[in-house]
């Protein structure tokens, strides 16, 4: 059993060098929770008027984590946001109890507010190809068109996450029928790449006025260095604006098509599963729901005695 002691912020560092070492978690990942201990250290510091430590924190009571819940509440956050934060709380003091061996049962029996499931917001296959037909259209620079084509290609052909399409390195081109993609939590997945994304990636590399080494991301922003996903979503906003499309058209509404689309056509969900890098089967068993909406209304409209 550790007895070093060490103030809240090496506590937490620790805890993330922990995660680390086992290799689970992106850099995305890692910031998010030490933002979300961080400010529930300070929320602590306040609520106890002191400096905490890892005896304070073996004495944390259901009283204090819903104090804190309250707190963030008050602030503005929303519940699924709070269940987020709360489930980091959780894995922070997991490894505190095996560090220190103090009890946490108060911890684990403090329940995550309630939220409704949001289902996926999926534009009609007309809608998703507008809206990448509508983004070659929106500079002055071809490059730049056939650029931001490119990456909502991938979105939408290959159901990649903004992240993951800009992580493709200038050496992955030319790209075969598949490419491999290091998703959440480092893990490496075979996507395979349709026709029209892989003519989009390669008429961009052939546009694109910078030199860029093999090991360098392909995408690159007007000045040649990496592309930031804010372009790529106010590229996908400006072509919701032109083409009259609801706010929940994003850049991730691209994926949730790609997914959607494909178990509308009779695709598995096990295979969709691998294909958009879920960890869980549960994960993905959002987009079935959507899918039960479809066949419902397809039910409700043709059906002879639906009505």
């Amino acid at each position: 059993m550790n007895t070093t002691i060490c103030t809240s912020g090496q506590l937490i560092e620790n805890w993330l060098v922990a995660r680390a070492a086992v290799g689970t978690d992106s850099a995305n990942t890692e910031n998010s929770y030490r933002s979300d201990l961080t400010a529930y250290m300070a929320f602590l510091a306040r609520y106890r008027g002191k400096e905490i430590s890892h005896r304070d924190l073996a004495a944390t009571s259901r009283r204090d984590l819903r104090a804190w819940m309250a707190y963030e509440r008050g602030q503005g956050l929303k519940p699924r946001s709070l269940a987020r934060k709360l489930s980091a709380v959780k894995g922070f003091y997991r490894w505190l109890s095996r560090e220190y061996g103090f009890d946490i049962a108060d911890v684990e029996l403090t329940r995550a507010p309630r939220f409704a499931a949001r289902l996926p917001r999926a534009l009609t296959p007309e809608g998703a190809c507008d809206v990448i037909d509508q983004a070659g259209n929106d500079s002055e620079k071809a490059w730049i068109n056939a650029r931001d084509v490119a990456v909502l290609a991938l979105l939408y052909g290959c159901g990649l996450r903004v992240a993951e399409a800009l992580s493709i390195r200038r050496g992955d081109v030319p790209v075969g029928e598949t490419i491999r993609i290091v998703g959440k939590g480092g893990k490496e997945r075979i996507v395979p790449v349709v026709k029209f994304a892989r003519e989009a990636v390669e008429q961009y590399a052939r546009l694109c006025p910078y030199v860029v080494e093999p090991e360098q991301p392909l995408f690159v922003g007007a000045r040649g260095g990496p592309l930031n996903s804010r372009q790529i979503r106010r590229v996908v906003e400006r072509a919701r604006h032109s083409l009259g499309l609801p706010a929940t058209a994003t850049p991730h509404a691209l994926r949730h098509s790609f997914a959607t689309h494909i178990l509308t056509a009779g695709g598995d969900l096990r295979a969709i599963q691998e294909l958009l890098g879920h960890g869980s089967l549960s994960t993905t068993q959002s987009y079935l729901k959507v899918e039960s909406t479809h066949l419902l209304n397809v039910y409700k409209s043709s059906h002879p005695r639906a009505s």
